[in-house]
């Protein structure tokens, strides 16, 4: 079987992406790291595939994407379209919510998370 999670030759990019977080990404790390959310531990910056996801909890097959205004590009939404087919075709659930939610209404976000992971047990 093919390894699909955290490719080596993506190690570096994901070490860059972790050091250089957006201040969404570091406000929602706050609240979703030491599995303060329904016990599930999540991971950032992790690899499926050649995509890097921003969080990613194995236990239920949750992904996070933190969309900045590039996001709202044409090109980029397009680019978000597949990454996120090629995840659902790994039974990947993807739910994406805006940097500025994030940053401005951080409680609906994190609110938005735990029903997920409700769902999800």
């Amino acid at each position: 079987m093919n390894k699909l999670h955290n490719l080596k030759h993506l190690k570096y990019k994901r070490q860059e992406l972790r050091n250089e977080a957006t201040d969404a990404e570091k406000f929602l790390w706050y609240e979703l790291r030491k599995s303060q959310l329904h016990g599930k531990k999540f991971r950032r910056q992790h690899s499926v595939g050649k995509y890097i996801l921003d969080f990613y909890c194995p236990e239920v097959r949750l992904a996070i994407e933190l969309d900045g205004e590039h996001h709202y590009e044409v090109e980029q939404k397009l680019h978000d379209e597949k990454r996120t087919e090629y995840l659902n075709s790994l039974k990947i659930k993807v739910i994406r919510f805006k940097n500025t939610d994030v940053i401005f209404n951080r409680d609906k976000v994190v609110s938005e998370i735990e029903k997920h992971l409700s769902k999800v047990g």
